[in-house]
């Protein structure tokens, strides 16, 4: 069951890591119409880049330990 969490929580982190990227990406592009979350806040997207980013280390690290 733990693996299952670490895996679901590393998923997850991913995820929320390639929507704000995608989001900062296409902000800084001009292209606020089609940006997943419209493009709001430039610092938003990066703080959860860098979470996520260091979501997606510790729950990777937890999962290398539970083997």
């Amino acid at each position: 069951m733990p693996k299952a969490l670490c895996l679901t929580s590393l998923v997850a982190s991913i995820l929320v890591v390639v929507l704000f990227l995608a989001d900062a990406a296409m902000g800084m592009l001009g292209m606020n119409d089609i940006a997943p979350l419209g493009g709001a806040s430039l610092m938003m997207d990066f703080a959860f880049i860098i979470v996520g980013g260091a979501m997606i280390y510790l729950s990777w690290s937890t999962y290398r330990e539970q083997r």
